[in-house]
């Protein structure tokens, strides 16, 4: 075996049940490519793993090299993007509108992702964004294409009858301001669409299904919490399950007191601090095999060394009747009711104008905070 490898043959060795080690490496995802490494026919490489017809099993033994220093990090959802890119790149048979979107992509989409990708706290990026603008660039220069036009004759009436073909039409606003930006093309305006709220949940129910998230232990522990800080916190599923062990604190005696989302920590009331210091405590099944312990994460994953996906905590919630998205928006609807936009925003780590609109959509009121901030400052002075 490659001396490379030798991290990893250790931890399979050192599994706390062997017989779960050996059916890993005789069926195990992934179980087969790491034959393949060991044996020499395969270089253990991000390249080599890309290039794999096993996706699946390439991506969790990429991982698992990872955990074990194997392989250096990497961003999978970027690093994807970019291949992807290049291949919707070479769909284009016009040879000007591809020189065209390749520069964009290259110095505008695929720049602003990388930058993203390096300021990220957390081990995803969000591609989805900068995947719907190249599409939508594409889709706007063959539809020019098919009349005749190319992007510097279009006229803003061109651009308005396109803006009718569909909801995702508006998608090309990005690539139009950076076409006039640099010459490419005329100035030519789409009126940013801003969506509506969406559904809400009930403030009644939001309060009932917090309340058996919190008391009700015939409910998985994961889904518990995770459920209660959706509930209470209005954190986005991407942001939950991105939450690692160093985000909460605990105090003089060793019990949970504090979690941070933004800026300031803040302080855990009883139940919930209770459940999430259990949570830590008690090993889960589902964890990936073979990682490195302790997880990192407060919500660790199927795959060494990541955290649940959002996708996945969304299904598990899902089965619990929680919509994800409608229990955020009310708790956010309640939350920036009593809060003024910059507490909203230092505290759950917004940003300033999404808090700003909140606090508006639920007509959250300064001077109600300001004048209850001096009735306890006057009540409880410092000493």
């Amino acid at each position: 075996m490659p001396v490379v490898l030798e991290p990893v043959a250790a931890a399979i060795a050192a599994a706390r049940q062997p017989y779960s080690a050996l059916n890993w490496l005789r069926d195990g995802i992934g179980a087969a490519i790491l034959a393949e490494l060991a044996s020499g026919r395969m270089a253990a490489t991000h390249a080599a793993l890309d290039a794999h017809r096993n996706v699946r099993g390439a991506d969790y033994l990429r991982r698992l090299l990872i955990a074990h220093g194997v392989l250096d990090d990497r961003d999978d959802e970027l690093a994807r993007t970019e291949a992807w890119a290049g291949e919707l790149l070479g769909t284009i048979d016009r040879a000007d509108d591809r020189r065209l979107v390749t520069t964009y992509a290259t110095w505008r989409v695929l720049r602003r992702l990388r930058g993203r990708a390096g300021r990220a706290q957390g081990p995803r990026t969000a591609i989805r964004h900068a995947r719907n603008q190249l599409t939508a660039a594409i889709a706007l220069l063959d539809w020019l294409a098919a009349r005749g036009l190319t992007l510097k004759k279009a006229s803003q009436g061109d651009i308005d009858t396109w803006l009718t073909t569909g909801p995702a039409a508006n998608r090309v606003r990005d690539f139009l301001g950076w076409a006039a930006e640099h010459g490419h093309g005329p100035p030519l305006t789409v009126t940013l669409v801003t969506s509506p709220t969406g559904t809400t949940m009930d403030p009644d129910e939001r309060f009932e299904v917090l309340a058996r998230l919190l008391h009700d232990d015939t409910f998985e522990l994961t889904d518990r919490v995770a459920g209660s800080l959706l509930l209470a916190y209005a954190q986005p599923l991407s942001r939950i399950t991105a939450i690692t062990l160093d985000q909460i604190g605990r105090d003089d005696t060793g019990h949970l007191a504090t979690i941070r989302f933004g800026n300031h920590d803040i302080v855990l009331p009883e139940p919930l601090a209770h459940l999430i210091g259990t949570l830590i405590d008690t090993p889960r099944a589902y964890v990936g095999q073979r990682a490195p312990n302790p997880s990192p994460w407060l919500f660790p994953g199927g795959q060494p060394g990541r955290p649940l996906t959002p996708s996945r905590l969304g299904a598990r919630l899902g089965k619990l009747g929680i919509d994800a998205r409608a229990g955020r928006r009310a708790a956010l609807i309640h939350l920036a009711a009593h809060l003024p936009a910059a507490v909203l925003a230092d505290l759950l780590h917004l940003t300033p104008g999404t808090a700003v609109r909140w606090v508006n959509n639920a007509g959250g009121d300064w001077s109600r905070y300001a004048a209850a901030l001096a009735t306890e400052t006057l009540t409880n002075p410092p000493e």
